[in-house]
This record gives structure tokens, C-alpha cells and sequence, in this order.
């Protein structure tokens, strides 16, 4: 069963699992499993899409139940007006806020280029004992990312181009810093869309919805909150 974690007459917002699919694509690699098949028969109704999120990502997912406000939060994507912000756990410490402005294609078979921004905020950090090239320790932030433009596995990518790769990103990932997290029994890619901002095309009414994290996000989240200075779960939106 798919949480839902809000809905109305015409849209609903869900709160996808990591690790499943959320339609069928290029990527799906003989894949039967999808989102929003099962939301279609948990629902019992048309269930139209508003934007994506990676297979490995989980929380906040957007839909629409007519065309008519499907269109309208469509145009919200492309306006701006959908405001998404995500946590993230990375290699090392980043300054406390960032912006990564660096054009991306459009992932396989769409090699142009277009702009791609995304905001960082860096929320806590830790040192953990697991040597890494040459170093006696390893350091860890986690991340507020927030994405202005909406470009294929942006912010794994922006992250990959500034040095501080996502942990449990197989694709742009360090894979001696996942190798580090599987020890700890974090198997998962840790990135999670936390938060919608939106204003309702039907009552012009703004809503703000949450995720939180699930349970092997959360273990990962603990490893801030045991050193001197890291953000505890609860305080990590």
C-alpha cells in the first residue's frame, strides 16, 4: 500500500518508496513494477503524473486526477511555483550554503545541454572512523537540496560535478564511501524528496507536504545526531 499523504478531488501527493519505479521507460530494463500502476488500482481512478523522481529516491511524489489540473500544475513545473526540497547525505563538508549553476542533457539519448541550478544548504556534518584515501576518518554532511530547474538526476549529478557525490549513488556515486555506509547496514541511496510547496490550481490555497524518512534513512540520520555539533532527525526540515 502507497501512503498518501495528502489528497482531494483533483490532485494527491504520495509518498513513493525507495527503490520502485515510478513508470515505465527506456530504464526500466524489463520491469513490471511500477508506481503508478499501483496507484491507479489503490486509488481506483486516473492518476496522471506531475513530475519524477529516480527509482532509488524516495518521499514526495505530485499527481493529478484531470487533465485539467494536470495541466495547470504542469505549467506550475515550468514556471517555478513547484518548490521541492530534498535531504541528502554526501561526502565530505561543503560550505554551509551553495549553488551549483551547471547545464545538464536530458540523460540517454538526449545529449543537449540545458541550464540546471540547484540550491544546497548544508544542515549538519560528522567524522566518522573509516579510513579513505589516506585519511584515518571520513566526513559526511547532510544536505537541504533544493532543485530551481527539474533536469534528469540532477541533483545526484550537480553533487557528482562538485565533489561531494551523493552516498549510495551507484551511477555517480564514490564507491568507497557507499562501501563505508553498506557496512553501517545503510543499503539505500540517500536521498529523500522531503518536502511540496505548491499553490492549489483549483482553491489558490498554498500547501506545504511533507515526507519524513523512512527507516534505513533514518539510521543514516543518526550517525549526525552522535557527534558534537549534528542535527538530530527531528530537525533535519
Amino acid at each position: 500500500m502507497i501512503e498518501v499523504l495528502y489528497a482531494d478531488d483533483h490532485l494527491a501527493v504520495v509518498d513513493k518508496p525507495a527503490g520502485l519505479m515510478v513508470h515505465d521507460s527506456a530504464l526500466a530494463r524489463g520491469e513490471h513494477d511500477f508506481l503508478a500502476d499501483r496507484l491507479r488500482e489503490q486509488l481506483q481512478r486516473q492518476v496522471l503524473l506531475v513530475h519524477r523522481l529516480d527509482r532509488a529516491t524516495s518521499g514526495c511524489l505530485l499527481l493529478a486526477f484531470d487533465r485539467e489540473t494536470a495541466g495547470a500544475l504542469g505549467r506550475a513545473v515550468m514556471a517555478g511555483d513547484l518548490h521541492r526540497d530534498y535531504l541528502a547525505v554526501c561526502r565530505g563538508w561543503p560550505e554551509p550554503a551553495f549553488t551549483i549553476d551547471h547545464p545538464l542533457d536530458g540523460g540517454p539519448g538526449k545529449p543537449v545541454k540545458k541550464p540546471a541550478v540547484t540550491r544546497f544548504e548544508r544542515l549538519a556534518t560528522c567524522e566518522l572512523a573509516l579510513p579513505s584515501a589516506g585519511f584515518d576518518t571520513s566526513r559526511y554532511a547532510l544536505l537541504r537540496a533544493s532543485p530551481v530547474t527539474g533536469r534528469f538526476r540532477q541533483i545526484r549529478r550537480h553533487l557528482k560535478h562538485a565533489s561531494h557525490h551523493l552516498i549510495g549513488d551507484t551511477s555517480h556515486g564514490d564507491g568507497r564511501h557507499n562501501r563505508h555506509f553498506r557496512m553501517l547496514g545503510i543499503h539505500r541511496m540517500l536521498l529523500h524528496a522531503q518536502r511540496l510547496r505548491f499553490v492549489h490550481p483549483a482553491s489558490g490555497a498554498a500547501l506545504v507536504v511533507e515526507a519524513p524518512p523512512d527507516a534505513e534513512f533514518g539510521r543514516a540520520l543518526t550517525l549526525f545526531e552522535a557527534v558534537p555539533g549534528g542535527a538530530a532527525a527531528s530537525s533535519a526540515g
